[in-house]
């Protein structure tokens, strides 16, 4: 087997770091022994994307994708879009876009440089209190859970869920990714005052993998 070669360590303010693997072709990101990202699995960020623009009425909408990644959401949203449509990509870990622009560059594919898109780094809890949007895209944590940071947790308890929906535009979508399934939050984002559509789609573009999660919740 080809071992898996370090490239890179971040810090992740009130959490344990990030370490970026590469093996062959592939890319892994990894929290302790946990591993968030891989380049191999792609589908479901795709999904989260696509998912969402189908379900907008507007034509030139303006998401915030919470969670930069391995740039999949970014991807998609922008082959999905028009011209006029605006994306705001909220990392909180400055080491996750150098990455991005440096050895997964070829996995980047200029989606940070499209004029459509803007970067805001810092926590994306301050994104969303800071402007209005069609849609929210949120992959920052394995679930509604802060797997990541413990701060993170703030962006799934009920003062989250009402920042974002005053964030969104009448008809918005919050959109949620998760590896597996959670009662809880789904009866949370509904008292909150979203419509909630729970979505099972595979890990991978193929249809393969595990079965993956995804909530779009729309504002009532």
């Amino acid at each position: 087997m080809t071992p898996r070669e370090l490239l890179g360590t971040a810090e992740v303010p009130g959490g344990e770091p990030l370490r970026l693997f590469r093996r062959g072709g592939d890319f892994m990101i990894v929290l302790e022994r946990n591993e968030l990202m891989n380049s191999r699995m792609s589908g479901s960020e795709e999904a989260l994307a696509v998912m969402t623009i189908e379900r907008l009425a507007s034509r030139a909408p303006h998401l915030l994708i919470g969670g930069y990644g391995m740039g999949f959401t970014l991807r998609a949203a922008l082959a999905a879009l028009g011209r006029d449509a605006r994306v705001t990509v909220a990392e909180l870990v400055p080491e996750i876009i150098a990455w991005a622009r440096g050895p997964m560059a070829q996995l980047t594919a200029g989606g940070l440089d499209d004029a459509r898109v803007t970067v805001r780094m810092g926590d994306v809890a301050d994104a969303i209190g800071a402007g209005t949007y069609d849609a929210i895209l949120l992959d920052v944590d394995n679930g509604p859970d802060g797997l990541v940071r413990a701060e993170n947790n703030r962006l799934y308890s009920n003062r989250g869920l009402a920042a974002a929906r005053v964030a969104l535009a009448p008809g918005g979508i919050l959109a949620v990714w998760s590896a597996g399934k959670d009662a809880a939050f789904t009866r949370r984002l509904r008292d909150a005052g979203f419509d909630v559509d729970e979505v099972s789609v595979r890990a991978r573009s193929n249809g393969k993998g595990a079965m993956h999660t995804i909530w779009f919740a729309r504002k009532r």
